[in-house]
């Protein structure tokens, strides 16, 4: 029996999930890129530009995956193990690569771009190794890393973008509210994670019932599992007097939305109380920073000054936003649009960041625990708009 290195293997009907037309804009763009920086055609290898402009959201499970653009091939590379599903979910054309032969995912690679082209790659997501095979079977005459331009790119939200992103944003009210209805002493975490994760993805197969389901989840963390932002959960049971810190992440269509809000259980005390007003004094001051022509480097700084001034700024541990998008836990991130003091990126409308100050008390101190309110806003062109709708604060979240 003769078996082929890498074939087309398409069957089915072909759900994306945004119109074509959608998909067009985006390619248009990326070839811009490519032509201002005199390529043939690039290799992109992240999940989140692969789904970008093809809208297949890949699971590597060990293998490598690709989306090959060129000025008029918009390609997927895909493992046999997957069969058709990569077509049905590609805007493009799809080839499925054998495990026959080593390397048959560089052979299927190069019947798309061509031996001796100029190429561009992802210099963020390509391992040293693949990077050896990309020399060896592609034989570049010359390599851009065209990571950042696509970064740039997906900074700008569509409409089509942020309309889904706003159902995101709804879906993750909902998990949070389910979580809130769950909070008792004596619950475990996982119990109330659960809850909140299940009503998510019943949310998300009503309102998107072509989508594929996968990796909506919950962080609800307690107490001393409070301190870190993505602490998992645990089995802890929740007892009076407990800081609580809810996190309900919905996943639709590799898009990430997010709603993060610090609880109390029945009982705030004095301290507690204070550092909690005082990070939502920041949250609402940066959410007013938040417009077009301000840098991210600006806003971190007039955020640090107000933590500064009352002396809690020392108990800040990261960054104040990031952007929204195709992003995950486990992948894909626009690092140029986070609110970090070595970030000079400018706002700009049809942008979509989150407003998320954190504070972490450590043990033994008055007020111990993390604190952290994270609201999801749309740039506009005269502010911002934001689409969170959970109430954060004292008065609504000292729960029971």
């Amino acid at each position: 029996m003769e078996r082929p290195q890498f074939h087309r293997f398409h069957q089915g009907q072909r759900i994306l999930p945004f119109d074509a037309s959608e998909y067009e804009a985006r390619l248009r763009g990326l070839r811009a890129i490519l032509a201002e920086q005199g390529l043939d055609a690039c290799v992109l290898t992240s999940m989140h530009n692969v789904a970008y402009y093809s809208g297949f959201l890949y699971c590597a499970f060990g293998r490598p995956y690709a989306c090959v653009v060129t000025a008029g091939d918009c390609v997927t590379i895909s493992a046999g193990i997957d069969a058709a599903q990569p077509w049905r979910r590609s805007a493009g054309d799809a080839i499925t690569y054998t495990d026959w032969q080593r390397n048959n995912y560089w052979r299927a690679i190069l019947s798309v771009t061509g031996k001796g082209r100029a190429i561009g790659y992802e210099g963020d997501h390509l391992t040293l190794a693949q990077s050896a095979f990309m020399a060896e079977f592609l034989s570049p005459v010359r390599s851009v890393d065209i990571a950042p331009a696509t970064m740039r790119q997906r900074m700008h939200k569509s409409p089509a973008e942020i309309a889904l992103i706003r159902q995101g944003a709804q879906v993750a009210d909902i998990g949070g509210f389910a979580i809130r209805d769950a909070i008792e002493p004596g619950a475990r975490e996982i119990d109330i994670a659960m809850a909140g994760r299940d009503a998510m993805e019943l949310e998300i197969a009503r309102r998107f019932p072509d989508a594929e389901y996968r990796d909506t989840w919950v962080w609800f963390q307690s107490g001393i599992n409070t301190d870190g932002a993505h602490n998992p959960v645990t089995s802890r049971m929740l007892s009076r007097g407990d800081i609580l810190s809810l996190n309900t992440f919905p996943m639709i269509s590799g898009y990430y939305t997010a709603l993060e809000r610090t609880l109390f259980l029945d009982d705030v005390d004095p301290a507690s109380l204070a550092i909690w007003q005082a990070n939502v004094a920041a949250h609402e001051l940066g959410i007013g920073l938040l417009k077009p022509g301000a840098t991210c480097a600006e806003i971190t700084a007039r955020i640090n000054d107000f933590l500064a001034d009352r002396d809690l700024l020392q108990y800040r541990t990261f960054g104040y936003g990031h952007s929204f998008g195709i992003l995950s836990h486990y992948y894909g991130r626009e690092a140029g649009l986070e609110l970090r003091e070595d970030i000079d990126t400018v706002l700009e409308p049809g942008m979509v960041i989150s407003m998320e100050p954190m504070l972490t008390i450590p043990e033994g101190r008055p007020g111990a625990g993390g604190y952290r309110e994270h609201d999801i806003l749309i740039i506009t062109a005269d502010g911002n708009e934001n689409i969170t709708g959970y109430p954060y604060g004292p008065e609504f979240n000292v729960v029971g």
